[in-house]
């Protein structure tokens, strides 16, 4: 996707411009450092934000934004300095203060780098506290979940953390 193209496209699944590596996040082994693939699904999700009506503007002039409640990352194949990253975003579910997404890294051949699962959270700055989204807001969404309400759900939503035993 060209940079000045919209996140949203008719096939519904969002996916968002290329993102390059900048060489201070390559760590001592040669490849992307755990923390920025955060920095990457956070950069991806920040334009979904902006065409659902909740980036700088409306933390701005409502006081209302959006927090991370909750992550579940995934590293599956390494990113390193010269390659470039698109973000894919699906949203799952939601309810009138939260949103539970679904998140890839991919590199632009497509193969897949990273997965993301997430709880974000609706907040009114002035408490800060967990608050509704207002009626336009909600609307947007709701036009989001309907547009992307063919889309399968992925497998790896809500896989537990554990360590794999062998079974004697």
């Amino acid at each position: 996707m060209k940079s000045d193209e919209k996140y949203f496209p008719d096939n519904a699944l969002i996916i968002s411009p290329l993102m390059s590596i900048n060489p201070e996040w390559i760590d001592f082994n040669g490849h992307l450092n755990m923390a920025y693939y955060s920095v990457l699904f956070d950069t991806a999700f920040d334009g979904v934000c902006v065409e659902l009506g909740l980036g700088p503007d409306y933390a701005e002039s409502r006081k209302l934004t959006t927090y991370t409640g909750e992550i579940h990352l995934r590293y599956l194949r390494e990113v390193h300095l010269d390659h470039l990253i698109y973000g894919t975003f699906q949203l799952i579910d939601f309810n009138e203060k939260s949103m539970h997404v679904y998140q890839e890294l991919r590199h632009e051949d497509g193969w897949l780098s990273a997965t993301c699962e997430g709880i974000s959270l609706h907040v009114d700055m002035t408490g800060p506290r967990v608050a509704p989204y207002p009626p336009d807001i909600l609307a947007n969404i709701e036009n989001l979940a309907d547009r992307q309400s063919h889309l399968l759900q992925p497998d790896a939503i809500g896989r537990k953390i554990e360590v794999r035993r062998k079974r004697k």
